[in-house]
């Protein structure tokens, strides 16, 4: 079994540590700074031995010389970003598999926030980190992608187990809320997501990670193929990469 560690950084990105106590093998999900990480791995005197980049963005990769410095970490990227990552020891491409920490992980091409953005799936302990594609109630934006390929990308993760825990690189969470309100503001199950949300901001717990089927239950940019959202936007008849756009454009207005 996996340990699961959520580091706050900057100040409002997260960063994970994945650990096999059995192998002692460590591994970390972008470096948006070092020193909250290196902090996490001398408060559990792990070693870290790996680290995974989701997208060349600053805020997740602009502490990962540090961390290679002090850890000797091995870095992993996708092959197509390398020449805007940081150097990396092991290039991937989608689809492909390769060991961590003792599991297996499946490489997913997420491009839409930008294009070569990847997530990690580790199918056997039911975990995907999507950096800035799949977030809490929302999901990046597309700075460098069309919405098809957004939505084609998300449509891969809805795949995923609905048991799997989603780790996302952003405390947005409550501003997401208020946005999925205006979509579906009589969904129950966004109702109560949302007074949870309340309840664990007003006393500084992070929101994230999540879990794929409360996604699929509440987050907006993952329902737009579903009737009812089709009909509240007057799209009844539109295709679901089309609606999934107009929701991409009223979040970014809003």
């Amino acid at each position: 079994m996996l340990q699961l560690v959520t580091i706050p950084c900057l100040s409002d990105n997260y960063a994970f540590l994945v650990h096999n106590a059995d192998t002692r093998e460590t591994a970390c999900v972008d470096v948006p700074e070092a020193a909250p990480i290196l902090a996490a791995l001398a408060d559990h005197d792990w070693t870290l031995t790996d680290i995974l980049l989701t997208h060349h963005h600053p805020d997740h990769i602009q502490g990962v010389a540090e961390l290679v410095a002090a850890t000797g970490a091995r870095v992993t990227g996708a092959a197509i970003d390398a020449h805007r990552l940081p150097p990396l020891d092991r290039a991937v491409a989608p689809a492909e598999r390769f060991r961590l920490c003792g599991t297996e992980a499946v490489v997913i091409d997420v491009s839409g926030h930008t294009v070569g953005h990847v997530a990690y799936h580790l199918p056997e302990t039911a975990m995907v980190f999507t950096g800035d594609s799949l977030m809490a109630l929302g999901c990046g934006r597309l700075f460098e992608g069309t919405a098809p390929m957004m939505w084609d990308s998300l449509s891969r993760l809805a795949t995923l187990p609905p048991e799997t825990t989603v780790c996302s690189g952003h405390e947005y969470t409550a501003s997401n809320a208020r946005f999925a309100r205006t979509i579906e503001p009589s969904n129950p199950a966004l109702i109560s997501r949302i007074a949870a949300i309340e309840a664990a901001r007003a006393e500084g717990r992070p929101t994230v990670p999540s879990m794929l089927g409360e996604e699929l239950e509440t987050n907006p940019f993952l329902r737009a193929g579903h009737a009812a959202v089709k009909s509240a936007l007057g799209m009844a008849d539109a295709e679901d990469a089309a609606v999934f756009g107009a929701i991409r454009t009223a979040k970014d207005r809003f």
